[in-house]
């Protein structure tokens, strides 16, 4: 690039070389061409061609898809927060959400900048946003006569007396919200090896609530929407993987300590030693078949069709959902079956709704290991951190079981973070089933994008984290690169002789 200075002299632009180069501008003007990209800022050739790969794929309206990452936050302690969120980009220019990962539901829905009930402050320590489609250039509204509103969105939409496709979504908890659909541009990261990602968007529906009820209302857990992981036509992965985007597969792994976060991926974080269970079919959850549970190793007398959709509500697999839940059928025989195990060891006590042990030693090893079958001889060890709670009274350590009744009118076995944290879970669409392996979720994991039965290459978080290069990094990086070039055509052609 050159532009004509006042006195005729050639000014061109800094680039980056090899080695420093010296132009002589006649005889007493000097240009010296430095280095401007330190060595460890550089881009491998198989990393631009991974680039050029991706924006050639945008050039000719053919997606390009690749492990979508989305960061983890929160914890599933039910004393301390008791949910994992992650963080959106929604609208043009992006502006950023913090949603609670759900995949017992399957819509993306945010707070709208005229909800009413919505709180305006969290306790998460997090600041809450509201959409405002006027705010966006590429917000529409969704219409009723848009044939998405009657064909895709199915028995969860409506229509409001505006002409807008509207919704209204109950929570098991009781809660609720209702709102409008919005078609707007969702932004994400696109990983395309474990060095570099893109920042990628694309078309996306979503909910912009405009009235929120129950728990949802409460400063204490308050998020800016739900982000919705289930296999309905509107959830995450179905938008994403439907325009070839994202493969048919997620993961995630949520850490269980206090400080909690995690990883998650549309991809499938790979495990050698994943254990896999069928998904149920024809099901609007995830739904597996749970056949027994097990405590020290003695299969507790429960009829298995209590966990069945023959009886009831089936076992649903809910990230949604802190702590697990069991019908009376199940939940009375593992309650006793536990309080036979440590009854030596320290008394019963209830503590709210739950049914707790005051331990004399304080040691949670004195508590029994529990396992839970399933269909296909797929197993899920619980330690005990994984089905206890821990909090302090008077000095003492009491531990109470996380697994709770279900509620009187619903006969559904629900495992939620409780059972699922500290474990890599993997969520494959494709070949329809759930599969986990036990894992420290504050280390890297491996994944890949699958689809279609095809394997890309695996990608591993810890190095994609620490030094992924943004889409801008890589264009600004290229523009240097073709002045350079052009500035060694000019050179060797000696066009700068004559000054």
């Amino acid at each position: 690039m050159a532009v004509d200075s006042p006195s005729g002299v050639i000014i061109v632009a800094a680039v980056f070389l090899h080695a420093a180069t010296t132009i002589v501008f006649g005889s007493d003007s000097v240009l010296k061409l430095e280095r401007l990209i330190p060595p460890s800022h550089e881009l491998s050739l198989a990393e631009l061609r991974a680039f050029d790969s991706a924006r050639h794929g945008r050039l000719l309206q053919s997606p390009v898809g690749g492990v979508v990452d989305f960061p983890v936050y929160g914890a599933s302690d039910p004393f301390l927060v008791g949910l994992y969120y992650t963080k959106v980009k929604l609208g043009t220019p992006p502006r950023e959400f913090n949603v609670q990962i759900d995949t017992g539901s399957d819509v993306l829905w945010v707070a709208c900048s005229s909800c009413n009930g919505c709180p305006k402050t969290s306790e998460l320590q997090i600041e809450l946003s509201f959409f405002d489609p006027g705010s966006s250039s590429s917000a529409s509204m969704v219409s009723c006569s848009d044939k998405r509103c009657s064909s895709n969105f199915e028995s969860e939409s409506g229509c409001s007396p505006n002409n807008l496709c509207s919704y209204a979504f109950k929570y098991g908890d009781g809660s609720g919200t209702s709102g409008y659909y919005i078609s707007d541009f969702v932004s994400f990261d696109t990983v395309i090896t474990s060095t570099l990602a893109i920042n990628s968007s694309a078309p996306f529906v979503f909910g912009c609530s405009n009235l929120q009820t129950g728990d949802l209302q409460r400063p204490r857990r308050a998020v800016d929407g739900i982000f919705g992981l289930g296999q309905g036509s509107l959830s995450v992965i179905s938008q994403l993987a439907t325009q070839g985007l994202a493969p048919r597969v997620f993961s995630h792994c949520l850490k269980g300590d206090s400080n909690g976060g995690g990883v998650m991926v549309l991809g499938q974080i790979k495990r050698p030693d994943t254990v896999y269970t069928p998904l149920v079919p024809s099901q609007l959850h995830y739904n597996v078949n749970l056949q027994s549970i097990a405590v020290n190793n003695q299969i507790l007398p429960i009829d298995p069709s209590v966990f069945t959709i023959a009886t009831g509500d089936g076992t649903i697999i809910d990230t949604g959902t802190t702590l697990a839940y069991l019908p009376d059928e199940a939940y009375n025989p593992f309650v006793q079956a536990i309080s036979s195990a440590v009854s030596q060891y320290g008394r019963p006590i209830t503590y709210e709704s739950y049914q707790c042990f005051d331990i004399t030693s304080g040691d949670v090893d004195v508590f029994p290991e529990v396992s839970l079958s399933f269909a296909g001889g797929a197993s899920m060890v619980l330690t005990p951190r994984d089905y206890l709670q821990m909090f302090s009274s008077s000095g003492s350590s009491i531990w109470c079981i996380g697994f709770q009744r279900s509620p009187q009118q619903h006969r559904i076995t629900i495992l939620g973070d409780l059972v699922l944290k500290d474990k890599v879970v993997v969520y494959d669409l494709v070949r329809q089933r759930i599969g986990w392996a036990v894992y420290d979720c504050s280390l890297e994991v491996n994944v890949s994008a699958t689809g279609g039965g095809r394997s890309k290459d695996v990608i591993n978080t810890g190095q994609w984290r620490d030094s992924k290069s943004s889409e801008s990094d890589y264009y600004y990086y290229l523009f240097l690169l073709q002045v350079a070039f052009l500035l060694h055509i000019l050179l060797s052609r000696n066009f700068l002789h004559f000054l």
